[in-house]
């Protein structure tokens, strides 16, 4: 590495990249608080003093979210979770942004942290079997095994793993119904299912083994956690993967993807999708054209206006503020 004495600043720079400047933290943890609705505005107050941006939800049943900040804060905001009764043991998934992909600070109390709405499931004594990021490829590459995306039809749209089943649910609250008409089928085969960070397996596979199926398996960490740690090369995962914040998308190594939202219907679209006649930023897409009035269009133009407008005076954020 070359010294100070040797060169000057840009070429430093330009040997050693400066680390990417927003940690995300995409945590959560099943466990029985009791007292949750008292966690929320301490916790608020105590992630806005220190720069924190973005969403935990808070329920009996534990705590879910994804945050950005600094790297001292999002360390200090998880030692102050772990120090809470029943969260010590937090599953968090580490990644970079390059700009803070969230524009507030939200606290939010729920009956459930991931919403399924089936009452009694107790993922922490009753979930599948864990698979590691570097087990699963065996596991989904055997003909005996069914692989299947938990996750909602438009996150699927723009990446999964080979040879998944796509359900084509709107929201997690369908998934009960699907997986419950194909009880029969699934009877007797390995059963290896897969989400984002690994919370919605714990409840999906909690209620697929409550259906009498037992080879039950789930990807520990999720997507993020296999992205991470599989090279692309030995990667059985195709695209890119949905994230709910302003990077979109992120792809192997968790660098930032390509896939941008439309601003109409919040959903993700690929470069290919862009490439629509239908597509005009901020405005519409293919796939929501048809669901909009031109009223709504002009009305969604007018708001890219003047979020452009904000940019280019530099006011900062346009939605969401400060």
């Amino acid at each position: 590495m070359p010294s100070w004495s040797t060169c000057d600043t840009a070429t430093y720079m330009s040997v050693v990249p400066l680390p990417v400047p927003w940690r995300v933290a995409a945590l959560y943890r099943f466990a029985p608080l009791e007292g949750f609705a008292a966690l929320r505005a301490p916790l608020l107050d105590f992630c806005r003093s220190l720069g924190i941006r973005g969403t935990l939800l808070l329920a009996a049943e534990g705590i879910n979210g994804t945050v950005a900040g600094s790297d001292e804060a999002i360390a200090a905001l998880i030692d102050r979770l772990e120090s809470v009764d029943g969260l010590a043991g937090l599953d968090v998934k580490f990644s970079r942004a390059s700009a803070m992909p969230f524009h507030r600070m939200k606290v939010r109390l729920k009956k459930e942290i991931v919403t399924m709405g089936v009452p009694g499931l107790d993922p922490r004594s009753s979930a599948g079997a864990y698979v590691e990021p570097a087990d699963w490829n065996a596991l989904i590459s055997d003909p005996r095994t069914v692989v299947i995306d938990t996750r909602n039809d438009y996150e699927v749209a723009i990446g999964t793993f080979r040879r998944a089943v796509d359900p084509r649910t709107a929201s997690f609250r369908e998934f009960p119904d699907w997986i419950g008409a194909r009880r029969e089928e699934l009877a007797g085969r390995k059963v290896a299912m897969f989400c984002t960070g690994g919370i919605r397996c714990e409840k999906a596979t909690a209620y697929v083994k409550s259906l009498g199926i037992e080879d039950v398996f789930h990807l520990k960490g999720g997507i993020l956690k296999y992205l991470e740690e599989i090279p692309a090369a030995d990667s059985l995962w195709e695209g890119e993967c949905f994230v709910f914040d302003e990077r979109v998308a992120v792809t192997h190594g968790l660098g930032e993807g390509e896939a941008e939202l439309c601003r109409a219907c919040r959903r993700p679209l690929t470069a290919a999708k862009r490439a629509s006649e239908r597509f005009a930023e901020g405005i519409s897409c293919e796939r929501c054209f048809d669901e909009r009035s031109e009223a709504d269009r002009l009305r969604y133009a007018e708001r890219h206006r003047q979020v452009a407008l904000a940019e280019e005076r530099g006011d900062g954020p346009h939605i969401g503020g400060a």
